[in-house]
């Protein structure tokens, strides 16, 4: 998979792309302007950015979503997690659920959620 990371300024930027697209040029200088404080070149240089890292597309003033956020979600979590607990999933959670309690309802999910993954 090519890289799909962003930085926090893009990915505050793809938040509003992806909440709001297909979304003319226009309306999305507005949108970053009132959401971001975001100045019109900045905004028309991060759609030129985003599209040339293939994640959007900018026909005819129109910017649309190639790359959906959880497409590029699953792949920051993937590099965090390798970056951060070298791979492992239950040193992840540990570090997670170190100082928390999480209510049977969550526990419940979360147990669903392994299973629905667990290989074998």
């Amino acid at each position: 998979m090519e890289n799909l990371r962003l930085c926090d300024s893009d990915y505050r930027f793809m938040l509003v792309v992806w909440e709001n697209a297909p979304v003319g040029s226009g309306e999305l200088v507005s949108l970053c302007r009132d959401r971001l404080g975001w100045k019109k070149s900045t905004v028309y240089t991060a759609i030129k950015k985003m599209t040339e890292k293939g994640i959007i597309q900018n026909n005819s003033a129109v910017v649309s979503v190639i790359v959906p956020k959880e497409r590029v979600q699953a792949e920051e979590t993937d590099y965090f997690v390798e970056r951060t607990f070298d791979g492992s999933f239950p040193d992840l959670l540990a570090a997670f659920l170190k100082d928390r309690k999480i209510s049977d309802k969550e526990a419940d999910e979360i147990k669903a959620l392994i299973e629905s993954h667990r290989e074998g």
